[in-house]
């Protein structure tokens, strides 16, 4: 099953959604900020990133644009996580790169056919 590397500075956030990916065949690697996340998608080169939008040292939006930058990483498929779902966040997540978008409180169902999409979209037709 594919990697998703999920980049979460929230421990409970971090739990729940690595066991609920993990219950669901996923290898599950963590990043707890930014910078770790951009290092940890070069050196593990994950299937799917989930990437918090509010993190410490380097917030998502500019992780983001540092991993779609590199050429090692920018084919990665990054779905945005955020709390604060403001009126034009969905639009400055796809603007740096995102390509999708999720509101927290997350809605695992909801996520998983998100993750499933993209990783469908990317490995191509079956």
């Amino acid at each position: 099953m594919a990697k998703i590397l999920l980049v979460e500075d929230n421990e409970m956030n971090r739990d729940m959604l690595s066991r609920r990916l993990e219950r669901r065949g996923y290898q599950v690697v963590i990043a707890v900020d930014g910078a770790e996340g951009v290092r940890m998608a070069q050196a593990e080169a994950p299937a799917l990133i989930l990437m918090d939008m509010s993190l410490p040292v380097l917030d998502g939006w500019e992780a983001t644009r540092q991993i779609k930058a590199a050429p090692a990483t920018g084919g990665i498929p990054i779905i945005a996580l955020t709390a604060h779902a403001m009126s034009g966040d969905r639009e400055k997540a796809m603007e740096v790169g995102c390509d999708d978008y999720d509101t927290k409180p997350v809605e695992i169902a909801r996520l998983l056919d998100k993750i499933a999409a993209l990783l469908k979209a990317v490995s191509g037709p079956a």
